[in-house]
């Protein structure tokens, strides 16, 4: 069973930056691909980025591609998603995923972390 952690959430003004990071642990983890997923209050969990478990293939969405960026470090079973040029529209929870599928829909993972707040204000 792979668990998930991520960290690196907080409070920007738009135009900033944030780095989220995902530890894993489990021995499967790095066979699975990762995804990040947002959910912003009363709206449903959208995805928001994917990378395949060798790192070789990412996808984005219409609104994240440009400024987002997606990696993971294998040795290290961590992911991240660095994130540019944000804005209010991109407040929401984060949520990191392990998953079998690219891009990942949510009816495709396996394990959700507990999520992190990012607030971006105007």
């Amino acid at each position: 069973q792979v668990q998930l952690r991520e960290s690196g959430g907080g409070s920007v003004q738009t135009g900033g930056s944030l780095r989220l990071s995902c530890a894993a642990s489990g021995r499967t983890f790095p066979s699975y691909s990762m995804g990040w997923f947002r959910q912003a209050p009363g709206k449903a969990r959208e995805r928001v980025a994917s990378i395949s478990w060798s790192g070789g293939l990412t996808t984005y969405t219409a609104t994240t591609k440009g400024r987002f960026a997606i990696s993971r470090d294998v040795a290290k079973n961590t992911g991240y998603l660095e994130m540019n040029n944000l804005k209010p529209d991109d407040t929401a929870i984060y949520y990191c995923a392990a998953g079998n599928a690219i891009p990942m829909a949510t009816t495709d993972v396996d394990a959700w972390g507990q999520g992190t707040q990012v607030t971006v204000s105007s």
